[in-house]
């Protein structure tokens, strides 16, 4: 635990990585509201007769509808994911620009729980807005069917590996930016 305090500590005492996670988090929340309302937002936005005003006005309006579209289940595990995926975007984005001058190691670990964040996002009607239509497009939708919580294990999966890649990146940033030289027995003979 003291490995994660610190990583944050080191990440987010700066406040451009705040700002960053608050943005993205929020953006990916909005954007996961809207995903359930697609064919209503282009609709809304393919009438001539609408002003931008109006159509701003139901992008605002339909960013609440997280609270009618979602269980209270679904909406929280997206509020939670969007929460996680914001943060491991900061997280890596200091840590590969802190290493990129050492020339360090990659952040796939991170990478991967920000896809499986992206794979958790759906609402309870529909199942993930990824997963679901994938299964779909390969004929396998049925399985969603099968699932206990119908297809939300998704999101709950998501959780957990953007937890882990946020453990896992904080180790990283915990660790010197260095690494320590060897003492050589080599070096202390003259």
């Amino acid at each position: 635990m003291d490995i994660i305090k610190s990583a944050f500590r080191t990440v987010f005492k700066d406040r451009f990585y705040v700002v960053m996670t608050s943005v993205i988090a929020v953006i990916l929340f909005i954007v996961s509201a809207w995903l359930s309302n697609l064919k209503l937002i282009f609709t809304v936005f393919s009438v001539t007769e609408a002003t931008f005003t109006d159509k701003i006005n139901v992008l605002i309006g339909l960013a609440g509808s997280i609270g009618t579209n979602f269980t209270l289940f679904a909406a929280s595990y997206t509020a939670i994911i969007a929460i996680l995926f914001a943060i491991n975007v900061s997280m890596l984005a200091f840590f590969m620009k802190r290493n990129k001058e050492f020339g360090g190691q990659s952040g796939a670990v991170s990478l991967g729980g920000l896809t499986s964040g992206v794979f958790g996002v759906g609402c309870a009607a529909c199942g993930t807005l990824v997963v679901g239509p994938l299964l779909a497009f390969f004929g396998a939708a049925g399985i969603v069917y099968y699932l206990p919580f119908d297809g939300q294990e998704f999101g709950v999966l998501s959780i957990f590996i953007l937890s882990l890649s946020i453990y896992l990146i904080a180790k990283k940033i915990a660790k010197p930016a260095v690494c320590m030289a060897k003492k050589d027995e080599e070096t202390f003979i003259n």
